[in-house]
């Protein structure tokens, strides 16, 4: 069974229940999570509030010391770490790899803290007056990270947390601990000071418990819309920050220029690859095209088709494998659920997942190839979080845009185009606040910002590049007037 880490002590955790930690691509159990408890959350608070003040007063510049070593160390251990998550999660090592990598790239953008968090100051701002801010961290923070991507999501907030002098909790997913297991011992082995990081395991218990807790001043939070929306309401009741990133309905739209003889191969690799990389579960993943026209809605179809059947499921250990398993068996059961109700509703199947995985002891599906769906249909709406290609048409740009503003989760959406018109066009008009242009998941670098809109963000703060410093600290305004030697103040 995996331990929390308090205090810079492993310790057991006070939960009594525990679950599975399965090998999707076999459904061997791997190892126990427990359930933890308020104690367990109690523990970790307290041990990091006792850690603030010493870490808070620690120049900016001995603090990312810690990431610099903590990044050299990352960068060799880049093998080890991908497969514990190819091992826990299933998907391939190269996405495991890429997601290592953006962690680190995380690390090295925190690193430029002492930069990043640097105040304001003015002279004169009234006859003899001057005037600075500064940043200043507010104590204990705490992220909850989804089960998709075990290394990289929690790096989108700690690294930046404690580089700006606050401490930190993690609570990793229950399905997927033992990623975040390893990098505490890789935090452990560098000797971060005891309580600046802690790990607490458990799910809805130690969630509303971290919600709550008076000693933690903030939230960061990774994972489906009913969540994000529980996490932020509680935690805000409560006089917490919060961020809060939910689940997506990321469309790309396909215009007849996309297809052309020169751009139509890499227009359908990216497209496909958006929506079946890492098996579908990732928020950025495509779900839906809209191909403009109907001499491109043909095309696309047939290029789809050829797209899914290229692909080759397995284990993410074996090198020929382009696509893993799904995290469970019930993850799998939900998708076939919303694909048989979208064939029910209208939908027109050319590729049927569901068939030829028979014989597989993971929780596999193929990739699904659905057209003809239409904007009422539950699967246009909802987040999939599978390898299922949605197609339709539209008459316009004007109305696939009219069609993604409509939806409530708005994260990303992607232009396929050559035209520069199109594309403006496209970025000006669209809601989801994470925009591509010929890229099937743009997501941003550590050093932009990253989070969507509507019902896929809930906040006022997202997550990395220059806003995490806005999320971690607070602005501390003074205004001030210095006397000359026996001036004498005339009230």
């Amino acid at each position: 069974m995996v331990s929390n880490y308090i205090g810079g002590q492993w310790v057991a955790s006070t939960g009594k229940l525990t679950v599975d930690v399965l090998d999707p691509a076999t459904g061997k159990i791997l190892d126990q999570t427990p359930l933890g408890t308020l104690a367990d959350v109690t523990a970790a608070a307290e041990a990091a509030s006792r850690a603030f003040p010493a870490w808070r007063a620690t120049p900016g510049v001995d603090r990312v010391q810690y990431l610099f070593r903590l990044k050299t160390r990352l960068e060799a251990a880049v093998e080890e770490l991908s497969r514990l998550i190819t091992l826990e999660h299933g998907k391939t090592l190269v996405e495991a790899r890429g997601s290592v990598r953006r962690a680190i790239q995380m690390v090295e953008t925190a690193c430029a803290m002492p930069s990043l968090q640097m105040g304001e100051h003015a002279e004169d701002i009234a006859s003899g007056i001057d005037c600075s801010s500064v940043r200043r961290p507010l104590g204990v923070f705490a992220g909850i990270a989804p089960f998709n991507f075990p290394a990289m999501v929690p790096f989108w907030f700690w690294p930046f947390a404690i580089a700006a002098g606050n401490t930190f909790i993690l609570k990793p997913s229950e399905r997927v601990p033992l990623t975040s297991v390893r990098i505490f011992e890789i935090l452990h082995e560098l000797g971060f000071p005891p309580g600046v990081m802690n790990l607490v395991h458990g799910a809805k218990d130690v969630v509303d418990a971290l919600c709550t807790h008076p000693q933690v001043k903030g939230l960061s939070f990774v994972g489906s819309t009913p969540v994000a929306k529980h996490v932020y309401t509680l935690g805000t009741s409560m006089g917490k920050r919060v961020q809060a990133f939910g689940g997506s309905k990321n469309v790309m739209v396909v215009m007849p220029d996309a297809l052309d003889p020169a751009t139509c191969a890499r227009t359908v690799a990216t497209a496909i690859e958006s929506i079946t990389g890492c098996a579908g579960e990732r928020c950025l993943a495509g779900s839906l095209v809209l191909c403009v026209g109907e001499d491109a809605y043909q095309n696309f179809q047939r290029q789809a088709v050829i797209a899914a059947q290229a692909i080759k499921i397995g284990s993410g250990l074996d090198p020929h494998t382009t696509m893993g398993p799904l995290i469970s068996q019930a993850a799998k059961e939900r998708v076939e659920g919303l694909i048989a109700r979208a064939i029910q509703a209208g939908a027109k199947i050319l590729r049927d997942g569901r068939q030829g995985v028979e014989n597989l002891p993971g929780y596999f599906l193929n990739a699904t190839v659905l057209a003809d769906i239409t904007e009422t249909m539950e699967i246009a709406q909802t987040e999939i979080f599978g390898p299922v290609i949605l197609l339709a048409k539209t008459s316009s740009l004007e109305d696939a845009v009219r069609w993604i503003n409509a939806l409530p989760l708005a994260n990303t959406s992607t232009l396929f185009t050559n035209s520069g018109a199109h594309a403006r066009y496209f970025c000006y008009h669209v809601d989801p606040s994470m925009i591509g242009i010929n890229i099937g998941v743009p997501a941003p670098m550590s050093f932009f910002s990253f989070g969507g809109t509507k019902e896929s963000f809930f906040g006022d703060t997202k997550a990395h590049g220059k806003a995490c410093v806005n999320f971690f600290t607070d602005t501390y305004t003074t205004i001030y007037r210095w006397y000359n030697q026996g001036e004498i103040w005339q009230k």
